[in-house]
């Protein structure tokens, strides 16, 4: 396993078994830490985990950030570890960025997963996400309530030590609070280009928790009638963040569609 910083500051962690890689891209607030169940459980594959832009140890410098800038940010890392072709999966904000990338460097990809995204969001879902983008400008410490929307009551109660790792996680210095806000404004203010959808054509996993409240079972199920190569798994029981959760279920879709 080699970690480091590539040439721009991104901090990555890649796992090389001479297999075509498996890359994971985290969401808003987040960081390469959120994947330790996939990682574990595809241990005799090549990974990599990354940090995004403003997030965990990788810098932000711009007063804004765009997907473009994330999707250069991979881009680059993948040059870096001289990357040829992976399976891509993302996470919320990071599926948006994986799909912002497939639409411009298809030739890196094998194979694309998107987990608990949004898409084709109406005003009311709209409003709610931006009502909490309004709520994250002040700082506050996240409280139980908001975890309830990644996870379920019941396995808070039984995994208190998740629910201390992700305070920690999601407690920021004013520095980390800023980058954390640029990149929420763009997941919150994000718009699904439609038509540069509907012209992806790698084959495509879209999975969402049975539960979750702000990245739908009906939004995946209209962007996987939009992806013209693709399949929907629902996650029974699982909230946002069903990779941990949920994460037996979750990892033997990711092998049954990345590996055989």
């Amino acid at each position: 396993m080699s970690q480091g910083f590539d040439l721009k500051g991104s901090y990555y962690s890649y796992r090389n078994k001479e297999t075509i890689p498996s890359v994971f891209v985290h969401g808003v607030g987040l960081d390469h830490q959120m994947w330790k169940p996939q990682i574990n459980s595809l241990n005799e594959f090549s990974t990599l985990t990354y940090d995004l832009l403003g997030h965990g140890k990788s810098e932000l410098i711009d007063n804004e950030v765009s997907l473009d800038d994330f999707s250069n940010q991979l881009k680059s890392l993948l040059d870096f570890l001289n990357i040829k072709e992976i399976n891509l999966i993302g996470f919320s904000l990071g599926s948006l960025i994986a799909i912002d990338f497939t639409t411009k460097f298809k030739e890196y990809l094998n194979t694309l997963t998107l987990m608990g995204t949004t898409y084709q969001r109406t005003d009311e879902e709209r409003s709610r996400v931006l009502d909490r983008f309004e709520q994250a400008k002040l700082n506050k410490p996240i409280s139980r309530q908001a975890l309830k929307r990644w996870f379920s009551e019941k396995y808070l109660d039984e995994n208190p030590e998740i629910y201390n790792e992700f305070m920690n996680i999601l407690k920021k210095e004013p520095k980390d609070h800023n980058n954390f806000l640029k990149a929420y404004k763009l997941f919150a203010n994000h718009r699904d280009d439609i038509e540069l959808i509907k012209k992806i054509e790698t084959k495509t996993l879209i999975m969402t928790g049975s539960d979750d409240p702000g990245s739908t079972v009906a939004m995946s199920e209209s962007l996987s009638k939009d992806l013209v190569n693709s399949k929907f798994v629902e996650v029974k029981n699982g909230k946002h963040l069903c990779s941990i959760e949920c994460a037996d279920d979750v990892n033997i879709n990711l092998k049954n569609f990345i590996y055989n």
